[in-house]
């Protein structure tokens, strides 16, 4: 689906009539209007276009790979929504930057991904979303008010969507780790319940899903901060070398957080063994407390004639007071041991 379409230049943005509409019943087929647009960009120096794309199907992908002439391999990649994050981009600044866009859900806890393609050209930049996660209009108008940003050319549209990318990297991991302060103090509390470690567990998950998002962009981050990426034009060095370094810092932090999590994971196993260790010592403290008494109770309900004091008047007295007096040591030992 065609989500939205332009002409960009320095001097000012023409956006394409109503493009949401051109594969409606009745409207006709898009490519000729594509095509159309393609040749008022190209008889317009300095200007480029910016497709942009939402859960297209096959059919879409291929007219406009055929109207572009986009390579098929990297066509394929951006249809792929397993396909992991990179960068391939020639020395002159054209070819495919796939992004996963990042959300954090309040309610949840929950980290969701979606998948941002953009194909960078001499003439054009197309955007292919997958998600509901990356919404460009806010890029859109960013651009439509920055002249000195559509000076750059198609450049421009690629930082833009980067930047949007890198600042969602930013808000997820900021609030994982808040997570992992608050599992951490319930973790070391006495409240602590059984589905501590199960939440340890599962935020653990949501933060591999940062670093699949961030992990294939780290060597592609260092670049950006030495500026050795040739490609990036002279004005945009600065934004790419800030966008690099919030990169690095969301994967020290992911690296951090996974590591914080793993040592939680374990203190919270170790403090359940030694909890249960504790039930299980109380326990047998107790059951070897009863033991006495019962013990003494089944001698003397043998029904044996001939059993010391059987018949004495205070023979039952005297049981009772050795039971008590068995049980009250026994308890005494197992207090001061810390069995109970």
């Amino acid at each position: 689906m065609i989500r939205g379409m332009g002409l960009y230049t320095a001097a000012a943005v023409t956006p394409a009539d109503d493009v949401r509409n051109w594969e409606a019943p009745g409207d006709g087929h898009p490519e000729p209007k594509l095509r159309e647009f393609k040749e008022q960009c190209l008889a317009t120096p300095g200007s480029f276009i910016w497709l942009g794309l939402f859960e297209p199907t096959r059919a879409e992908l291929e007219m406009v790979t055929d109207v572009f002439d986009l390579p098929r391999l990297q066509v394929e990649d951006a249809a792929n929504t397993a396909q992991r994050a990179k960068f391939e981009i020639d020395e002159d600044g054209h070819g495919l930057a796939l992004l996963k866009m990042l959300d954090y859900v309040d309610s949840t806890s929950d980290v969701i991904t979606g998948q941002l393609a953009v194909f960078v050209g001499p003439w054009y930049a197309i955007t292919v979303r997958f998600g509901q996660i990356g919404d460009l209009r806010g890029i859109r108008e960013r651009l439509a008010d920055s002249p000195e940003l559509r000076e750059y050319g198609s450049v421009a549209v690629l930082y833009a969507v980067i930047d949007l990318a890198v600042d969602g990297y930013l808000v997820v991991s900021d609030e994982v780790s808040t997570d992992v302060e608050n599992l951490e103090t319930e973790v070391f509390t006495s409240d602590r319940t059984a589905t501590t470690t199960n939440s340890i567990y599962l935020l653990k998950r949501e933060n591999v899903e940062i670093r699949r998002a961030v992990g294939p962009l780290v060597i592609w981050a260092h670049d950006a901060v030495g500026e050795r990426i040739t490609w990036v034009p002279d004005g945009l060095k600065a934004y790419f070398r800030d966008i690099g370094d919030h990169l690095l810092r969301v994967s020290d932090t992911v690296e951090s957080t996974d590591g914080l999590l793993m040592t939680m994971l374990m203190a919270s196993t170790s403090l359940q063994d030694l909890q249960q260790n504790r039930d299980m010592r109380k326990i047998s403290a107790w059951v070897a407390i009863a033991a006495v008494p019962t013990a003494i109770a089944a001698i003397y309900g043998m029904n044996f004639d001939y059993m010391p004091e059987l018949h004495s008047p205070w023979g039952y007295p005297a049981v009772l007071t050795l039971m008590g007096t068995a049980c009250v040591f026994l308890f005494r030992a197992f207090k001061r041991s810390g069995w109970l």
